[in-house]
């Protein structure tokens, strides 16, 4: 494993550019072009490709076309889980999906963060990355986007086109751009 992965893999920055990670996410969208060229009856076909990309998808979980990912082995998914159509999980950074979870269509985890105050590393692309955790039974609407470093505890909702920028408590319903917590559950 390459210098710019490790730096990557723990949450330092690193340059994306590198050769290595740079034929891991070549690798990652071919895999990902095969599903999302696959039919409406592939759904065989679509498991054996998601076990290929994936870090983990349990059992019964499914993802619908059109979906997105930068590299696919740091993406862990539960069981009885569903991502609806057009999700984007660029996982710079490991993402943990739960058991019994509910993302709605063109739903996006973005682990990725780039320099805010450090023009010149931004311009020479450095980046890094947080992990994001989302627990048991939770339900994203649609359009729901999570921030990098957010966990959102099991059991929440979180409504249709809020941005989530801090963890979310478990129980709860919340929504919003800022996303905050609406009620308990």
């Amino acid at each position: 494993m390459g210098e710019q992965k490790e730096r990557m893999l723990r949450g330092e920055l690193y340059q994306d550019g590198d050769p290595e990670l740079v034929a891991e996410r070549r690798r990652a969208q071919g895999l990902v072009d095969e599903f999302n060229a696959t039919g409406a009856g592939e759904s065989e076909r679509r498991g054996r490709i998601l076990g290929k990309l994936l870090g983990r998808i349990g059992t019964g979980s499914w993802i619908m076309p059109r979906f997105q990912c930068d590299y696919g082995y740091l993406i862990e998914i539960g069981s009885n889980s569903f991502l609806n159509y057009d999700a984007i999980l660029l996982d710079c950074a490991r993402i943990t999906i739960g058991d019994d979870v509910s993302i709605g269509p063109r739903a996006q985890l973005l682990t990725a963060l780039h320099p805010m105050e450090d023009h010149e590393a931004r311009r020479a692309r450095w980046e890094n990355a947080a992990p994001i955790t989302i627990g048991d039974n939770v339900w994203f609407g649609g359009g729901v986007i999570v921030c990098p470093g957010v966990t959102v505890g099991e059991n929440t909702v979180v409504g249709a086109g809020s941005v989530v920028t801090r963890d979310l408590p478990p129980k709860v319903f919340a929504a919003g751009n800022p996303c905050r917590v609406v009620r308990e559950l």
